[in-house]
């Protein structure tokens, strides 16, 4: 399911009172931003020309993003768990913490690219970006709200009238404009300006020994799911990990029902993955060497387990590799933190 609703610029003549006499001031334009795509990633999977970004519905976005007014509590926002240090992640929380204590099941994803991606979470349940913000602000025990409170509650706001007002055409506060806004704050998240991102495009920066040794072990141990400029083939895959039974998470099958699909997650994009830790579906490992040790010597079968760690007789390889070569890729991998974007004030709270 996805939305293909076109949003035109407009001209619109709103006024607001500038002061008690009764000043109005015009506002008399939304322009459409400018989104380029970084000259070395793919083609863009989201469509544009059905919510393309502008000034004031991504101003709307960004405001509805970190208020807690969407959660039934009134405290835990999008930007409680995705906090922008973290390359929108959130450290202290293994998986994601809701309303009123409650605890969720999962890891708190990074935000950041999400415009170029299929499939969101870490089963894939939302198909589409406008679609995703669905699944926190439902779930009990993340912002555990409804809609319809949430329409009543910013319907009470005059700033926030006066934003859907500028950034919609149709001026309505309704789920359709509330979840495109947020899309069209999430569409510019653009990290792209990592080291690793100027030595490709021939920017001037150059690797260090130790990260163009770890970058070739990357490319043949882990790219082929770590793939292409996103560090993601967006597939879905069991890594091996042993079977949680606090959670007993079954990943991508609780989204299609098939067997096959059991203990199955999305394979996560490792852009900026030096800042996003604890790693993993549930959020157990708590390094980049933990997970590197995982892979190597950590791993346990099962029924899905993904053919690329196993031998040809069946039995668990995992990903050979010794310790100075862990270092090694984990020098790379320290190459796509990206600071522009950590430090990009468009989309910090204050």
């Amino acid at each position: 399911m996805k939305y293909f609703v076109s949003i035109g610029i407009f001209i619109c003549f709103f006024t607001s009172c500038s002061s008690d006499k009764g000043e109005y001031i015009p506002i008399d334009q939304n322009p459409k931003l400018e989104f380029e795509i970084p000259s070395n990633f793919p083609d863009l999977d989201y469509d544009l020309s059905s919510n393309p970004p502008t000034e004031k519905g991504f101003e709307l976005g960004k405001k509805l993003f970190y208020d807690g007014r969407l959660a039934s509590d009134g405290v835990v926002s999008c930007g409680f768990c995705h906090i922008q240090d973290f390359a929108f992640t959130h450290h202290t929380h293994i998986v994601s913490h809701g309303v009123d204590g409650a605890l969720g099941t999962r890891n708190a994803q990074p935000l950041h690219n999400l415009a170029f991606m299929k499939e969101f979470t870490w089963d894939g349940a939302a198909m589409h970006l406008d679609l995703q913000p669905i699944i926190p602000i439902t779930a009990e025990v993340e912002m555990n709200e409804t809609f319809s409170s949430i329409i009543k509650k910013i319907e009470e706001e005059p700033e926030y009238v006066q934003l859907f007002e500028l950034a919609f055409e149709n001026k309505e506060i309704n789920s359709e404009n509330i979840l495109r806004a947020l899309s069209q704050f999430m569409i510019m998240m653009v990290s792209a300006n990592t080291k690793y991102d100027k030595i490709e495009r021939n920017e001037g920066a150059v690797f260090t020994e130790q990260e163009a040794a770890g970058f070739e072990l990357f490319k043949s141990k882990c790219a082929s799911c770590h793939a292409g400029t996103l560090f993601t083939d967006q597939s879905y895959r069991n890594n091996g990990l042993p079977i949680d039974a606090q959670y007993n998470d079954i990943g991508r099958k609780r989204v299609t029902g098939l067997e096959s699909d059991i203990y199955k997650f999305k394979v996560p994009t490792l852009r900026n993955i030096e800042l996003t830790f604890p790693y993993m579906h549930d959020g157990r490992l708590k390094t980049l060497q933990d997970v590197l040790d995982h892979y190597s010597d950590g791993m346990v079968d099962s029924e899905t387990l993904d053919p690329t760690f196993k031998n040809s007789d069946n039995t668990i390889k995992g990903i050979p590799m010794g310790q100075e070569e862990k270092e090694q890729i984990i020098a790379f991998l320290k190459t796509l933190t990206d600071d522009d974007f950590l430090n990009d004030n468009r989309f910090s709270e204050f």
